[in-house]
């Protein structure tokens, strides 16, 4: 009879020191601040993109502001995740994770409860569709940093 618990035990091996820091070489970590820039990088170019097809600065600043909603709170993650209370060890790395993910939510929301106030302030319609737009795409730029994550040397 095919035992599964065995099969496991006999393909997991521990590494010894050295393996471990060429497997850590191999796979560099990616920093949440690339993924901000990413994002950043991302909101400027939609901006731009909308102003040279509509020409509407109202189109411009919804987007603005979806794009916003997620760069903000993204960088406020990533400020809270790198502090050195949150890497003190493993047991404050998860809490930390989970702390800060819950104010990323939260303060992502309240940006955009905040859109129709803040578009009125700017003395612009606010468009709910472009502001859709930014903040999707924005928060899809995790995938292109992933794709673009620093080189192995």
């Amino acid at each position: 009879m095919f035992d599964l618990q065995d099969s496991a035990e006999e393909k997991v091996r521990t590494l010894s020191r050295e393996e471990a820091a060429v497997v850590k070489a191999l796979n560099p970590p990616l920093s949440p601040w690339r993924v901000v820039a990413w994002q950043a990088m991302m909101v400027l170019l939609l901006m731009l993109l909308a102003l040279a097809v509509t020409q509407k600065l109202a189109i411009v600043y919804s987007l603005a502001w979806g794009g916003l909603c997620v760069v903000i709170p993204s960088a406020v993650f990533a400020r809270g995740l790198m502090s050195q209370t949150t890497l003190m060890n493993a047991g404050s790395a998860t809490t930390g994770f989970f702390l800060w993910e819950v104010v990323k939510i939260g303060l992502t929301l309240a940006m955009l409860f905040a859109a129709p106030r803040v578009m009125q302030i700017l003395r612009q319609d606010l468009s709910w569709l472009a502001l859709l737009v930014g903040l999707i795409v924005t928060m899809k730029v995790y995938w292109l940093a992933l794709l673009c994550k620093p080189k192995v040397r």
